[in-house]
């Protein structure tokens, strides 16, 4: 289930901004710096939030240590934005009993396994970022940097475009997720209503095999008949095995999207490994499954 979804203030220079680990243990410290100093380039006051460099296994610290971080920031009357350091794993399990206070609802920008923080935002009315996490940012070409301050700031964004398979124009909220953590908040609390949807997915390091076991998930539980249309942005390194005998990762998502009878557009500039567009998290979307694009009616 899913309210409707409103856009937190959008941000002004001198604005503070948080940073914190919700998910894998950090290990790109270099990155971080930068990344931090492209905010600072911005004019944005950034700081380093509660536990931000602590590690309990593959975990930036333990359940409690990580839920602390992010409600301190949210909470923080003066924090206007929220930054996550990096994916990996560990959101969802922050999220186990967790209610998001909605007096003062505020930016979070990330990807990858942040998807379960975005997509739980979304179940409340919050709007958020699907975009770079902060180690991943100072490597972002500048259009792509540019995008994400023009999101976060409230200006329009520009159309991506990449390759139609046919099936039509259709329009709806963008929910955009990594396609691993998406499978896995299926007909949980955490999965946002996507009756009407159009649905942005990418993905890293997951076997063809793989690919096409979460999208015959979906197929099973009925999720894709609720949509309207599909997104793909990359998936890199989704390569199979040297020598073993296996569709090719554009294969799988032919065969398993191709018979929906839905506009898709695949090969979008979203995702790891590359240029990682922003995209707001519920904003309406038309995806135009003949001209290979999609445009945002942000802000509306």
């Amino acid at each position: 289930m899913s309210a409707p979804i409103s856009f937190p203030p959008f941000l002004q220079q001198g604005d503070l901004v948080t940073v914190i680990s919700t998910s894998g243990a950090l290990r790109e410290f270099d990155a971080l710096e930068k990344g931090m100093d492209v905010w600072r380039s911005r004019g944005y006051r950034v700081e380093l939030g509660f536990h931000w460099d602590q590690k309990e296994g593959y975990l930036a610290g333990t359940d409690e240590q990580r839920r602390h971080a992010l409600l301190e920031a949210w909470k923080n009357p003066e924090c206007k934005a929220i930054l996550c350091t990096r994916g990996g794993y560990g959101s969802a399990r922050l999220l186990e009993q967790w209610q998001w206070p909605l007096e003062s609802p505020k930016w979070l920008i990330g990807f990858s396994d942040i998807t379960g923080l975005l997509w739980s935002l979304a179940t409340v009315g919050i709007s958020s970022i699907h975009g770079p996490v902060l180690t991943t940012l100072a490597e972002e070409p500048a259009s792509s940097q540019q995008r994400l301050f023009d999101a976060l700031e409230g200006r329009g964004l520009k159309p991506l475009m990449g390759q139609g398979w046919g099936g039509g124009v259709v329009s709806g909220k963008l929910f955009p997720a990594n396609l691993t953590v998406a499978t896995h908040l299926l007909e949980t609390p955490l999965q946002p209503d996507l009756k009407g949807a159009i649905l942005a997915l990418e993905d890293v390091t997951e076997a063809p095999y793989r690919i096409d076991r979460m999208l015959t998930h979906w197929r099973l539980c009925g999720a894709f008949k609720q949509v309207k249309g599909i997104a793909l942005g990359r998936f890199s390194r989704c390569e199979a095995p040297v020598g073993s005998n296996s569709w090719t990762v554009e294969e799988v998502l032919r065969d398993r999207l191709g018979d929906l009878g839905l506009p898709v557009v695949s090969g979008l500039g979203f995702g790891h490994d590359g240029e990682n567009a922003a995209l707001p998290v519920g904003c309406w979307a038309e995806l135009d499954g003949d001209q290979g694009s999609l445009k945002l009616h942000f802000p509306s």
